[in-house]
């Protein structure tokens, strides 16, 4: 029995924080109000100036479970989750061996049921071994209970095969998750085509590499009558592109944006960071703001990480060679709320919408909400306090992050899932 006081209660629904307290018994949150009884043998917490919102969730993070477990493991991976205050997970597919089967995906699924503390699911690949060529075991897949289809970390290249896919498993439910680029013409995928590129003297990847399958994706989607969900989005124009067919309203479009791609630029990568290093590539100032007023305004439905670690070795090489990706489930709440929530750029109402509600939507998945009756799954967060983003703070086990060893504003101190806290800081 667990007694939160005086918390201050955010919501999808409206940007104004209702002080409260809030009741836990036996995983249920049974009474919310002002200056509850104190039950006998209930545990109190003071939360007097702390936000208390429904626990995040995370539709695009990489677990590397099979295969690269050098990088990740289902078990780190859900740790950082929790330390970042994110209660679910859904992961990519681009594994070794892929997740394009049955087998594959019950192995995966199984391994989580025992190496993870928070529900994780995962996406299924459209095509065998990720290779664009032939579609791979859907009917199998569905059965246990895969709803994303993506050949994330690739394009899947053959637009007629993916519109069979489309046509194929839209019957069963299913939607596709379209990671947006020409191979041909996004090169080396090391940086953003433009005046930083040329500084640093290395061939670039243009935008139009991404917004061309953007487009593409988008129209394949309205033809097979699909749901796709465009993933990761960078530049200003494939926002704009995502939002003129919204507009139009004859084909059910989602998309994701990153933290990374709001918060920072191709200026950030300085002397060959490779920490900044990602695909899509970090793009322009003009980008990064044309993708905060999408996410306010709508045309991005969900916050994504795209969490991918690497390992150190791997991110020491030299800037053409290093792998792309940043980590993000550590980082992602105390960052959005240092860049966007302190200042007064959007509401934690955006937050609890973007990074918590809509994704958990996106996967047919109950939203939890602070109200009567309602299962516990929620955090607290000191917008007082700060964190300090160290290699021991850190449980991603890889830690290829910008913020490494920054402090920024606000600090996830409390996760309860159910009848379990899984995370309380001293």
């Amino acid at each position: 029995m667990l007694l939160l006081q005086n918390a201050r209660i955010a919501s999808e629904n409206s940007p104004v924080l209702v002080e409260s307290d809030v009741l836990i018994v036996e995983g249920i949150i049974r009474d919310i109000g002002k200056s509850l009884a104190i039950p006998e043998g209930a545990r109190v917490i003071d939360a007097r100036g702390r936000v208390l919102m429904p626990g995040m969730f995370d539709a695009h993070v990489h677990f590397r479970a099979p295969g690269f477990e050098n990088k990740e493991t289902i078990t780190t991976g859900s740790e950082a989750a929790i330390n970042g205050g994110v209660t679910g997970v859904v992961m990519m597919p681009n594994t070794r061996p892929a997740l394009d089967s049955a087998t594959a995906i019950a192995t995966v699924l199984e391994n989580a049921k025992h190496r993870s503390r928070i529900p994780v699911y995962t996406s299924g690949c459209v095509t065998k071994n990720r290779e664009g060529k032939e579609l791979a075991e859907i009917e199998g897949m569905r059965t246990l209970g895969v709803k994303m289809l993506t050949d994330d970390g690739d394009t899947t290249g053959d637009p007629a095969v993916l519109l069979r896919a489309m046509q194929y498993a839209t019957e069963f439910g299913m939607f596709f998750a379209s990671h947006c680029e020409v191979p041909e013409l996004a090169g080396p995928r090391a940086l953003n085509e433009g005046v930083m590129s040329y500084r640093l003297g290395i061939k670039g990847s243009p935008a139009c590499a991404e917004e061309i399958i953007i487009d593409r994706d988008i129209r394949l989607a309205r033809a097979a009558g699909a749901h796709v969900h465009i993933q990761h989005v960078s530049s200003k124009l494939g926002m704009e592109t995502i939002r003129w067919w919204k507009s139009r309203g004859d084909v059910q479009v989602t998309a994701e944006v990153t933290p990374h791609h709001l918060m920072f630029t191709d200026e950030h990568i300085g002397d060959y960071d490779t920490n900044y290093k990602m695909n899509p590539p970090l793009r322009t100032q003009a980008d990064s703001d044309a993708l905060l007023e999408g996410l306010i305004e709508g045309v991005f439905d969900l916050i994504a990480t795209d969490h991918a670690p690497h390992t150190p070795f791997e991110k020491a090489q030299d800037f053409m060679s290093a792998p792309n990706g940043i980590t993000g489930l550590d980082t992602a709440l105390v960052s959005l709320y240092h860049h966007f929530v302190e200042p007064g750029k959007f509401g934690w109402d955006l937050v609890v919408k973007r990074y918590s509600a809509e994704p958990r939507r996106l996967m047919g998945l109950p939203v939890p909400t602070i109200e009567i009756g309602q299962e516990a799954d929620c955090l607290l967060f000191d917008t007082e306090a700060a964190t300090t983003f160290t290699r021991d703070f850190m449980k991603s086990k890889s830690q290829n992050t910008p913020f490494i060893d920054q402090t920024l504003k606000g600090r996830v101190d409390l996760v309860v899932l159910g009848s379990e806290i899984l995370l309380e800081r001293e």
